[in-house]
């Protein structure tokens, strides 16, 4: 099993957080490893992201989906043999301020083989909090 995971504390709202993270034509405006989001982020929706970090598109299930609160997204390789779920979890802190947490576990018999060839991700999920905390505090106009 391979993981990653960064967060971050937010001067803001839960529901202003997740707003960001489920609009997806805006990801490339605050999200540097984002080129382009297909689809709607929603309950049991495929999306497919383009990235800045690999040529081939990653299709995802938007599985779980708790509004304001908890969202994960699913993809991997038919029987389990490789899949990477990879979780957004909004926790509020007192007012007006929220914990949000990125992690991503990658698991399956060929994870091994597939984790050797992966880039190291950390950097890009150190670069996604950033960026939604920004967008979250500094508004959509930044």
């Amino acid at each position: 099993m391979k993981q990653y995971e960064a967060e971050t504390e937010i001067n803001g709202t839960a529901s202003a957080v997740w707003a960001v993270i489920t609009n997806a034509p805006a990801y490339p405006e605050w999200d540097p490893n984002m080129k382009s989001i297909e689809g709607t982020i929603g309950a049991g929706e495929k999306i497919v992201l383009h990235t800045n970090i690999a040529k081939q598109a990653f299709k995802i299930k938007v599985d779980q989906f708790d509004v304001d609160r908890k969202m994960t997204w699913k993809s991997g390789m038919p029987l389990g043999l490789f899949k990477g779920v990879r979780t957004f979890e909004i926790t509020p802190q007192g007012e007006g301020k929220v914990k949000f947490r990125l992690h991503e576990v990658f698991s399956g018999p060929l994870q091994p083989l597939f984790g050797k060839m992966m880039p190291d991700l950390q950097p890009t999920f150190n670069k996604f909090v950033r960026g939604l905390k920004a967008r979250v505090e500094e508004g959509p106009e930044a």
